[in-house]
This record gives C-alpha cells, sequence and structure tokens, in this order.
C-alpha cells in the first residue's frame, strides 16, 4: 500500500489551520467556553481577553506531523521500505522549532540551486544592473545570510521575555484560583454572622441616597414647590432615623452622638456598623432641616433666594464638621485598650488623636468661612445696579429673558436679575455673557441643596 505524503502534509497543515481558527474565535469572543470558566474562571477571563494564549484541547499534543522524506527522518519519521509511514505527536514548542528549522533548510535548498545558475549566466556572481552581486557563498550550513544576527537575538530574547510574563500571569491566575473558592465561602458565612447589620446598612444608605435627589429635585422647583409635600418628606426623614435609634437602643449608638465614647470596648467590625449608622443618621436628619429651610424660603426671591443659598451652604458646612468629630469617641475606647499593655494602647490613641486634629483644622476653616460669608450682606460679586444703568443697559435680562427683578451689576458692568445669577454662581464663577472671571474662588456652594455621600468612617 502505498502512501502519498502530500495527503499527510495536507491533512496536517488543515488540522493546524482548524485548530488555529478555534484558537482565534476563542480568543476573539466567537465562542466563550461556559465548561472551562467554571472549572477555572481568572485563566478563562485573561485568555478570552487576548491576555493569555489560548490553551488547546489536547495539552499533549497540538498536531500531527507527517513526512515522507528522507531529511525528516531525524526529526518527524519517514517513510519505511514496506510503505507504511511513521509520525510522531510533539507540542507546541517543538512545532515552532521544528517549523523554523524546515524554513532554514529550504532557504538553504533555494540558495544551493540559485548559485550555480547565477554563476552560469553572469560569471562568479551574476552582476545586476546597479552593479551589485549575488554571492553563493554562505555559512556552513547552507543557509543564506540574512543580515545582523544581533537582530535575531533581540527578537529571540523578547519572545522569551514574553513567555515568561505570560507563565507568571498563569501562576498568579491559578493561585487566585485555588484561594477565590475559599475566599467566597468565608465572605458567605462573614454575611451570615452579621445578616442584620448588612441588610441596615444596605437600607439606610439607598434610603439616604434617594432621599439627597428628592432634596435637590425640591429645591430646584424654587416658588413652584409646595409645603405638604416638604413636611412629608421631612416627617419620612426624621421618623427614619428615630425608627434605626430605637431598634439600636442597647447597641451603644446614642453615646458618640453626644462625644462620649461607647462603655466596653466595642470589636472592629462593632465599630464600623456604629459609624456608618451615626454618619447616615446624621446626614437624614440635617437633610430634614433642609426641608425646614426650603419652606422657609419657599416663596423668596433675589435678596431670600441668596440667603436660602448661604443657608443650605452653612448647614452643610456645620454637618461636616460635626462629622469629622462623630467618629472620634468610637476610635478612642477602640484604640484605648488596656489588653493591648498601656504603653501600647496610650502611643496609638494619640496617634490617632493627632492625625484627628489635622483633619478638623480644615473643616473648622471652612466652617467659619461659611458662616462669615452669611453674615456679609454685601454681594462679593457686584452690586445693586441703579435704575439709570437699568435703563441704559436694557430693561430685560439675558437669563431669564423677563424684566429684571432687583438688577445686579457684575463687575464686568453686565446686569441681571439677583435670582438668575445667584442661581448661576452656584455652579460657574464666570460671566454668563462675556466669561469674565467675577466671582472669586471661594467655598464650595452646596445652594443646590445636596448633600456630601461619601462615608466619614476615622
Amino acid at each position: 500500500m502505498d502512501a502519498n505524503p502530500d495527503t499527510y502534509t495536507n491533512s496536517s497543515s488543515s488540522s493546524s489551520s482548524s485548530s488555529a481558527s478555534t484558537s482565534n474565535s476563542r480568543r476573539y469572543g466567537l465562542q466563550f467556553p461556559a465548561l472551562s470558566f467554571l472549572q477555572s474562571p481568572v485563566s478563562t477571563l485573561l485568555e478570552y481577553s487576548g491576555i493569555l494564549r489560548p490553551r488547546s484541547d489536547h495539552h499533549e499534543a497540538e498536531g500531527l506531523i507527517a513526512s515522507a522524506n528522507d531529511r525528516h527522518s531525524s526529526d518527524s519519521g519517514s517513510a519505511s521500505g514496506d510503505g507504511e509511514v511513521s509520525i510522531r505527536i510533539i507540542g507546541a514548542g517543538e512545532q515552532e522549532q521544528v517549523g523554523f528549522d524546515e524554513s532554514e533548510e529550504a532557504i538553504g535548498q533555494i540558495a544551493g540551486v540559485a548559485g550555480p545558475r547565477l554563476d552560469h549566466e553572469g560569471g562568479n556572481g551574476g552582476e545586476f544592473g546597479d552593479g551589485e552581486r549575488v554571492s553563493s557563498a554562505s555559512s556552513p550550513s547552507g543557509g543564506i545570510d540574512t543580515g545582523n544576527g544581533e537582530g535575531g537575538d533581540g527578537s529571540g530574547n523578547s519572545n522569551r521575555d514574553s513567555s515568561y510574563q505570560r507563565y507568571d500571569i498563569q501562576q498568579v491566575a491559578r493561585l487566585v484560583e485555588q484561594v477565590l473558592p475559599f475566599s467566597l465561602l468565608l465572605l458567605v458565612v462573614f454575611i451570615r454572622q452579621h445578616l442584620q447589620g448588612f441588610f441596615v446598612t444596605i437600607w439606610i444608605t439607598a434610603v439616604m441616597f434617594k432621599s439627597n435627589d428628592i432634596l435637590r429635585k425640591q429645591t430646584a422647583l424654587k416658588g413652584e414647590r409646595k409645603i405638604s409635600i416638604l413636611v412629608g418628606i421631612s416627617t419620612v426623614f426624621m421618623l427614619q432615623v428615630i425608627g434605626v435609634y430605637w431598634w439600636y437602643w442597647n447597641d451603644d449608638l446614642l453615646y458618640p452622638l453626644f462625644m462620649v465614647p461607647p462603655k466596653e470596648v466595642p470589636p472592629f467590625w462593632h465599630a464600623i456598623f456604629v459609624i456608618l449608622v451615626n454618619d447616615t443618621m446624621v446626614r437624614q436628619a440635617a437633610m430634614a432641616l433642609k426641608c425646614v429651610l426650603l419652606m422657609y424660603y419657599k416663596n423668596g426671591r433675589g435678596h431670600n433666594f441668596r440667603r436660602q443659598g448661604q443657608m443650605l451652604t452653612l448647614v452643610e458646612y456645620t454637618l461636616l464638621l460635626y462629622r469629622a468629630l462623630l467618629p472620634t469617641p468610637v476610635w478612642y475606647r477602640f484604640f484605648l485598650n488596656k489588653e493591648y499593655g498601656g504603653l501600647f494602647s496610650s502611643l496609638t490613641t494619640g496617634l490617632y488623636l493627632t492625625f484627628k486634629l489635622t483633619s478638623i483644622v480644615e473643616k473648622v476653616q471652612s466652617f467659619f468661612t461659611a458662616l462669615k460669608a452669611l453674615s456679609r450682606k454685601e454681594i462679593h460679586y457686584g452690586s445693586y445696579a441703579t435704575s439709570e444703568q437699568v435703563n441704559a443697559a436694557g430693561d430685560l435680562c439675558a437669563i431669564c429673558q423677563e424684566k429684571m427683578h432687583s438688577p445686579i451689576l457684575l463687575r464686568c458692568k453686565h446686569i441681571f436679575c439677583e435670582d438668575c445669577v445667584s442661581e448661576w454662581f452656584e455652579r460657574e464663577r464666570t460671566c454668563p455673557l462675556c466669561r469674565a472671571l467675577v466671582r472669586p474662588a471661594d467655598l464650595r456652594s452646596f445652594g443646590d441643596g445636596s448633600t456630601t455621600l461619601l462615608f466619614q468612617l476615622f
């Protein structure tokens, strides 16, 4: 039985091309192996994103290499006398090396055939039109000198470095896959032990975020706000605060509100829970106070609208100062633990109080700046315009396109309604028309009724 070498060569090339297309489709998102993701999620995601090379279906063999030529007998086997063809299974690295050796050998054979022809046609090394000669002499291996060997060494080193990096990433991914199931199991047990605390924390946080959006919308309504809606919102806010503190009446939540340390040293997670609940409930109570201010300034225009923004800003900076002090009693009791030793506990407590003092200084300065802005009656970005100035500029506001009410002359000599320009300067510092810098860089304004959503844990 005769064996056709071309048949085995074609089958080998087709199998390698099909495996390459499969790996490319897996790499570029055409196929996502769900079973592999369940077995090794991190490695599968890295392969799917293209960071790692996709793994083949058979770890020991990447393809079948067959050949019937005598020159491949030492590498891939040769055809025997009775017509049998021997094959050998090689890995991906060997396959790349075999392909590289075959390409070098083929180039050497081409050079060996082309050399005598050029010598026969043009003498010793045929001449071309530009005077260059093609030399058939080559290295002892019969190959052609393709250029500088240093470039090949550099590419080889870069390939090795990239292979090492991929190997390191694979090892890290396997380590994470080994630790991940146990970590998830510990997380489930931890959530089960503190299930009530997790539920309460998520609930009050979601309510606070929603309350902040409601308060900002009510502030933007200006004169269209309804007193009944504001009363209902503030009542719901206060009922939320009272309900939470009533439920945790015996858990030392009320002591830090009056800057009194808890009676006993709290565990770490209990201290975090107390600080989170108090921080959220204080902001909820401040939102109820802001609703009362919105009811008071409901029909305010001009001077009252600017005063409303200043009052909301002062309430927020007062809240920031109080929230910065709120965790102090809890952490003071936590660090002052005699079980760690008197010297160690005193040292850690002193360091914490020092760090806290440096952070509170900025909050105190912001509070006094907001208080000073409220007590200042003049407008720091302009002055009230006279009737002659309004007539000369035209009795029409460029912002609201209506007749001016309490017109303000800015430093750039443009005139607007006080209500309009006050709302504008809640967000901007430049003139609405000429974009000249009018409002100085001072405190951030909270005149829109917003509340800082970041937690104050330390």
